[in-house]
């Protein structure tokens, strides 16, 4: 494992740490709401940083809490700066992460399927 790789992922880890904190007390914006970070991957060259996130709504309060955190990414970047010492802060990049409304899909298909099988061997 190369060097770069294991300070990349400190990075990304240490901006997910200081994002979730700025979000929740410095933004004030109310579209953004009750957002979670779930993830962060930083470019090598700490250019870009995509910062993944999920927030329980439908996609209307999705679009809006997007456009909420990326109207607030010069902000973040800019305390970021303050809080990270590195050479270059990443531009920030907001992605809505679907696993977790994906998971919650699939586990109410494994239950009704259980369920069915269940109902079909009491007969």
């Amino acid at each position: 494992m190369p060097r770069d790789f294991s300070r990349t992922l400190r990075v990304a880890e240490q901006i997910q740490r200081d994002l979730a904190n700025l979000l929740r007390l410095e933004v004030k914006d109310p579209r953004i709401g009750m957002v979670t970070l779930t993830d962060v991957e930083v470019t090598s060259d700490y250019a870009h940083a995509k910062v993944f996130f999920t927030i329980l709504g439908d996609a209307e309060q999705i679009a809006a809490a997007t456009q909420g955190l990326n109207s607030a990414a010069g902000f973040l970047r800019h305390e970021l700066g303050y809080r990270i010492k590195l050479r270059s802060i990443p531009q920030l990049h907001f992605i809505h992460d679907e696993s977790v409304e994906r998971g919650v899909r699939l586990s109410q298909l494994i239950d009704a399927a259980v369920g069915g099988d269940a109902s079909a061997t009491k007969k």
